[in-house]
């Protein structure tokens, strides 16, 4: 497994970055959905069904309009 080192802005807007352990580059989805879990365990539980199939990438959508939080970069750590 590679490593990846995610920076984002959290929601106020202070840069954080987190390491997570993927095979391949994870899209910016599979990001927004991990951070989600760790950042909002209780919103993780709710349904995105409204937005699922009317809009691409709905996590990632719902993180920035309803949370303030923006994924800035998706890179391997050497």
């Amino acid at each position: 497994m590679k490593q990846w080192a995610i920076s984002y802005l959290d929601k106020d807007g202070v840069q954080q970055r987190v390491d997570i352990d993927f095979q391949d580059r994870p899209s910016e989805e599979e990001v927004a959905r991990l951070l989600r879990r760790d950042l909002f365990p209780v919103t993780d539980e709710l349904n995105l069904n409204d937005l699922e199939g009317r809009t691409d990438e709905p996590t990632v959508k719902t993180l920035k309009d309803q949370n303030s939080v923006q994924i800035i970069s998706i890179t391997e750590v050497i």
